[in-house]
């Protein structure tokens, strides 16, 4: 399957064999770009005759406008969590209780974030991997990929410096809301109680502060770099 990137006009080629069945997501390595595509069942109905390139898109123009907007701000600016700063970001809300989600969202959303709420955690994870959010919200049970692992399995396999941009924060009935060993235990940065999701800006703003203190050193390197690269 072939696509053109709207944003730089660059040519993205992906492998037929690794084409979903459903429409996905995949990142232009060029200039960063999200673009949705459709999968095997949508472009084997689309004439033959066109060229690749023309594949109709899954979203409609405004939805992939949008998606464009959110994905130039989070992963040219801010793409580890604007510096330490809560809000600004793209954030991932992978529970399977549509409730929960709904509640964490709201937060989320009260502290600057665009929130994405998904039920295909397959795309979730690879859109983790691919670094279009700098905050995901799952459990360590229940967000079961295609294969077999839970979402929280799925993003502790990310390489050393994808992780570290990634600021995880995991609900679940076991956890103490804002509790530093649990945390740590978990190999997450904030873990929150569903009791405490609604009214938990306070500790999501602590923590983003905590682990900017803790990372200033990295993002300072991380920031030299990018300016000197232009």
């Amino acid at each position: 399957m072939q696509a053109t990137c709207p944003q730089c006009s660059n040519k993205i080629v992906v492998d037929d064999a690794k084409v979903p069945e459903r429409a996905f997501s995949v990142k232009c390595p060029k200039c960063q770009n999200v673009l949705r595509l459709p999968g095997k069942t949508a472009a084997a109905s689309t004439d033959s005759t066109l060229p690749a390139t023309t594949l109709p898109s899954a979203e409609p123009a405004m939805a992939a406008e949008e998606m464009r907007a959110q994905m130039m701000a989070q992963v040219r600016r801010e793409m580890s969590l604007g510096e330490g700063k809560a809000g600004g970001g793209r954030a991932l809300v992978a529970l399977p209780d549509r409730g929960l989600a709904g509640a964490v969202a709201l937060t989320l959303t009260r502290n600057g974030y665009t929130v994405d709420t998904l039920d295909d955690w397959e795309e979730g994870a690879r859109l983790l991997e691919q670094g279009v959010y700098g905050l995901v919200v799952t459990a360590r049970a229940g967000a079961t990929t295609a294969k077999g692992e839970s979402l929280y399995q799925r993003l502790n396999r990310l390489n050393p410096d994808s992780r570290r941009r990634l600021f995880v924060v995991l609900v679940g009935d076991e956890f103490k809301t804002g509790d530093g060993t649990q945390a740590f235990v978990t190999l997450a940065d904030l873990v929150l109680n569903p009791r405490d999701v609604a009214t938990a800006d306070g500790a999501l703003r602590n923590a983003i502060a905590d682990r900017s203190r803790l990372w200033q050193v990295f993002l300072d390197a991380r920031n030299r770099f990018e300016a000197s690269a232009g």
